[in-house]
């Protein structure tokens, strides 16, 4: 069900990402396949339509994007998509992840939280619709 991705893979994602954001928002296939060029990055797959694009620095990851497509959201895509992600990024070094969700998603705000997810900061006009971003975090080992 889900799998790594590849630079040849970059316009699935990007077609998957099309469906989950406004177009001025989308990132292209030049971008996600670039991406998955550089050290520390990785994406995941899910085969019912779901990605995730993430980089690993030092001892932190980030999640860059996490798409579900609209018609296969609420099935458990995008946890097993962060579960993954998380596994992955500790075991390249990682004891936290961290990610950036707006405000005003509610529905990925509830999924980050049951991820296990906590809030460590805002953003303020971080969106390009000037919306602002919640920061959070999650740990990866105890103690971390």
């Amino acid at each position: 069900m889900v799998c790594r991705a590849t630079p040849a893979d970059g316009a699935v994602m990007a077609a998957i990402h099309a469906t989950a954001f406004p177009a001025p928002d989308a990132w292209s296939r030049d971008v996600f396949s670039q991406q998955l060029t550089l050290p520390g990055v990785f994406g995941l797959l899910h085969s019912s339509g779901g990605m995730v694009l993430a980089r690993v620095a030092a001892d932190e990851a980030e999640i860059l994007t996490l798409a579900v497509a609209p018609a296969a959201r609420r099935s458990g895509i995008a946890a097993a998509l962060l579960q993954q992600a998380a596994t992955i990024a500790e075991s390249l070094g990682a004891t936290a992840i961290f990610l950036e969700v707006a405000v005003t998603n509610a529905a990925a705000r509830a999924a980050y939280d049951r991820a296990g997810f906590r809030l460590v900061g805002h953003r303020r006009a971080y969106y390009a619709d000037a919306s602002d971003a919640l920061v959070l975090r999650m740990a990866l080992r105890d103690g971390a």
